[in-house]
């Protein structure tokens, strides 16, 4: 991912097919970040990455002396060092109305991924059901507005897109009546910052 031609102080190493780590690119793509992405096979970390991170996870970014490997707290000092276009909004209620949807996403949606993705079938099974149940019944909040709860891409949106983006990974087809959430995700999926925020591996996953 190429996200800038200036020279980079900043560097994120990068899962090509994790989530986590796609929802932070998706970020950098949007602000136009300069940055050095580079991507990595989550199963086999470089030593270089596992110096940095004492938990051995993806993303991890380094900006300077700064080193962070939390996606979400990745996700906010981007938007905080890099304030234009803003991806949180300005005033604290509304602020902390939006960290809290992106804490109930990573706890009852994100939680999942991974037996989604793991060998039992039988975890996997109610992982998919949970999440689809759960897609199924937030899809009419997307008649009113064009983005999550909002007029304006936000934070909660990168953390949606790389999610929706991978249904078909996750074996989940959404029934007509989520007909709203879907044309939500073909918003998402259309802005130019998550296209240029796709591996090659990820747009496998829609080939």
């Amino acid at each position: 991912m190429a996200v800038s031609a200036k020279k980079a102080v900043m560097t994120m190493y990068s899962g090509t097919q994790c989530p986590y780590s796609h929802r932070a690119r998706i970020v950098l793509a949007e602000k136009h970040i300069t940055a050095d992405v580079i991507s990595i096979d989550g199963h086999s970390l470089p030593e270089s990455v596992m110096e940095l991170n004492p938990y051995n996870s993806l993303p991890t970014i380094v900006d300077r002396d700064l080193v962070l490997y939390n996606s979400r707290l990745i996700m906010e000092y981007l938007d905080e060092r890099y304030p234009h276009p803003p991806l949180l909004p300005v005033d604290p209620v509304n602020r902390a109305q939006s960290r809290m949807f992106l804490y109930r996403i990573e706890r009852d949606w994100y939680s999942l991924l991974g037996a989604l993705t793991g060998r039992s079938k039988a975890e996997a099974e109610k992982a998919r059901k949970i999440l689809r149940d759960g897609l199924i019944s937030v899809a009419p909040i997307f008649e009113q507005k064009p983005f999550f709860m909002s007029d304006e891409f936000s934070l909660v949106d990168c953390s949606l897109a790389p999610m929706l983006w991978r249904l078909p990974l996750y074996k989940i087809e959404l029934p007509v009546q989520a007909k709203p959430l879907l044309q939500y995700a073909d918003r998402l999926f259309e802005r130019e910052s998550f296209q240029e925020s796709l591996t090659d591996a990820e747009r496998a996953l829609r080939a």
